[in-house]
């Protein structure tokens, strides 16, 4: 019996929450959003047809308040509720909830999120059915005595992982015993955070690995097929951040047999709905059941892009009782798709994630072969207190070198500014010779940590004048709604028999620079014409700030485009494959009393302090944790940099702190 949605409400936020809203407005669905009070104004908020307060700013408050978000189904009047991934998508209680309220879930049955979304569990049904898995515990006990004897018999190193989530989240590898104790008590404390569930499992961390997963499908009547595979191995801190599909140089044997064991899996416990199980590939092509997820995955773009499938439209037909559309055999295989996750976060540090307003945000065009999901828009603010990703950009091409080359043109017409992202380091992966010729495993940025994580590129003298002429030139833009009549707006430098030229003390990455600048340039109707050959500087209202500039290419004399956008005060510049932001200096007001923090150890991002682990007039040795920072659902600790005394404590358990300032003074013997 077909079943009516017409009214559907999106239990998460960000770039899923807008996806799945896409889809359900083609489909001439209502789209329902609900928010946190931080969230009261971002992107999924502004593009659904209705939006609903959940109040609160952290998780447990507001996207993980199971009572909360029913309320908002039945106010709203929707008849379904898509969890989007993350947060409530494998929670069981959730899915009982809404059909104990009458309500339709877009996943499968409670059921199958208990036998599936269960690492534990999962991997006794799969050990059942015969699929190879990688040694390790998976036991209802979680005291750590139970952890360290599973641990010395696997053998080191272990991985712990929580049973109820993914993306990362409550995910630790310990290299060694002494260490699995801390580890253990901060992925629970992630765990629970994340997933409202603490539970763990442990098991061998193989070495060079491929992550290769199954997209499933199934329906209300007992049909299930397999969509291909994805390839999932470029991860940093265990999170997927470029996949791709279909897994370069899998044959079309071992594509099946993975397809086929997937779907057993499946339909061993009456799955409905998208689903993906997960495999590590080894060098031999021997397959290790790792996980399978009950929802749709970040990564769907790509297996739609080959495919030519909408995943979301499948599965509102699948939860109105409609049957798949296609059989097994019937499954397309086009082309090639590669999806990259947009990051606010800083690799240079390890990737920690980083809070605060996007005072620039350009993406590239959507088209053929190009695709850009997002959650995010100019001016939207970067919270602590979610998942830091600001949207995928996804190429298809005909073969795969055509989807990376595509995906690079993209990667180079991406704008961002106001916080650190993972935009260049993207580039270099997709750059790197290895990535282009597909030799891939989850050990890949490790192994190339050179190249794809390099030092900072220098300031040079080339950098600054670029800068300067750059950012004189561009004062019309910033200037254009002024009186143009007056003669005090004109900052072109124009003196009488002189060159027009001025003096900048410019201000770029904690460094400073005076620069002689030429000025000469004027806006007429949208363009800014300019006496020095080095810039093109071009006005146009879809980027009403942006201009190109020319940089010298040495030894041959020619000429590069570069990225400057003029954002009000900041110049954004493009330099060796990062975009820097530039600001103007008084000379006279900078100087300023600096904060001196007398070996203050601070914190890197603005978050909430979980756990004070020391106390005033501590001893503390070199790298013992001192306070555990949590912030976009990750822990962070912070250590001593050496050995020493706590002289002071400047902050508590559950206080919010801002990127900055100072949680512990620590002395030097």
């Amino acid at each position: 019996m077909s079943k009516h949605i017409d009214t559907l409400l999106i239990a998460n936020r960000g770039e899923i929450a807008c996806r799945v809203m896409r889809t359900a407005k083609a489909m001439g669905i209502t789209t329902v959003a609900v928010h946190s009070a931080v969230d009261h104004n971002a992107r999924h908020v502004r593009e659904a047809d209705i939006a609903i307060d959940l109040g609160g700013a952290k998780p447990a408050d507001s996207y993980l308040r199971i009572d909360a978000l029913i309320a908002a189904a039945k106010a709203s009047g929707a008849q379904a509720i898509h969890p989007g991934y993350g947060f409530l998508s494998e929670n069981a209680g959730f899915a009982r909830a809404i059909e104990d309220a009458g309500l339709i879930f877009l996943g499968p049955p409670a059921s199958a999120i208990d036998a599936m979304g269960s690492k534990s569990a999962a991997k006794s049904l799969m050990e059942a059915a015969g699929v190879p898995l990688v040694p390790g515990y998976h036991g209802n006990a979680q005291d750590i005595e139970t952890f360290r004897t599973a641990a010395d018999v696997i053998g080191y190193p272990v991985l712990l992982k929580a049973t109820a989530g993914g993306g990362g989240k409550g995910m630790k590898v310990v290299e060694r015993e002494s260490e699995l104790a801390e580890a253990l008590a901060s992925a629970q404390r992630e765990a629970q955070s994340s997933f409202g569930d603490s539970r763990m499992l442990v098991e061998k961390y193989v070495l060079k690995p491929r992550h290769v997963e199954i997209q499933v499908f199934a329906d209300q009547h007992g049909h299930c097929l397999y969509l291909n595979e994805r390839d999932c191995s470029i991860q940093r801190r265990h999170q997927k951040v470029v996949e791709e599909a279909p897994a370069p140089g899998l044959s079309p044997e071992l594509r099946r047999t993975m397809g086929e064991a997937a779907v057993k899996a499946a339909q061993a416990i009456g799955y409905v709905g998208a689903g993906t199980v997960e495999f590590l590939l080894d060098e031999r092509g021997d397959f290790f059941f790792m996980e399978m997820n009950t929802r749709l995955q970040v990564e769907h773009p790509v297996t739609e892009l080959i495919t030519g499938l909408d995943l979301v439209a499948w599965q509102i037909r699948v939860a109105r009782g409609e049957a798949l559309p296609i059989s097994q055999e019937q499954v397309p295989l086009i082309g090639h798709a590669i999806e990259v996750r947009l990051y606010a976060e800083d690799p240079e540090h390890d990737f920690l994630p980083s809070t605060g307003r996007l005072s620039l945000y350009r993406e590239p065009a959507a088209g053929p072969g190009r695709r850009v999901d997002t959650g995010v828009a100019e001016g939207d603010e970067v919270s602590p207190f979610y998942d830091p990703m600001l949207g995928k950009l996804i190429a298809w091409g005909e073969n795969r070198e055509e989807a990376r080359l595509r995906l690079l043109a993209m990667l180079k017409e991406t704008c961002i500014g106001g916080v650190k992202t993972n935009l260049a380091f993207l580039t270099r992966v997709l750059a790197h010779p290895a990535f282009a010729d597909a030799e891939l495993d989850t050990g890949f940025i490790p192994r190339h940590e050179a190249q794809l994580l390099p030092p900072p590129a220098d300031l040079t003298a080339e950098f600054w004048q670029l800068a300067g002429d750059a950012f004189a030139q561009s004062e019309p833009l910033r200037r254009k709604h002024e009186d143009f009549h007056s003669p005090w707006v004109g900052t072109s430098g124009w003196r009488a028999g002189l060159p027009t030229e001025i003096d900048l003390h410019l201000s770029c990455n904690g460094t400073t620079q005076k620069v002689r600048a030429n000025g000469g340039a004027r806006l007429q109707g949208e363009t800014l014409l300019c006496n020095n050959p080095l810039a093109v500087l071009q006005h146009s209202n879809d980027a009403p700030a942006a201009i190109q500039i020319a940089s010298k290419l040495a030894p041959t004399g020619g000429e590069q485009r570069l990225h400057a956008i003029r954002q009000g005060d900041t110049l954004y510049l493009e330099w060796q494959g990062e975009l820097h932001a530039i600001s103007q200096l008084d000379p006279i007001a900078a100087v300023e009393a600096s904060h001196s923090h007398h070996g203050g150890l601070t914190a890197p991002m603005n978050g909430s302090i979980v756990r004070v682990l020391v106390e005033a007039g501590q001893a503390v040795e070199a790298g013992a944790a001192l306070v555990v920072l949590e912030a976009m659902k990750m822990e962070h600790s912070i250590r001593a940099p050496h050995a020493g005394t706590v002289k002071a404590l400047y902050c508590s358990e559950g206080e919010m702190v801002s990127e900055g300032a100072v949680l512990v003074e620590l002395q030097e013997p």
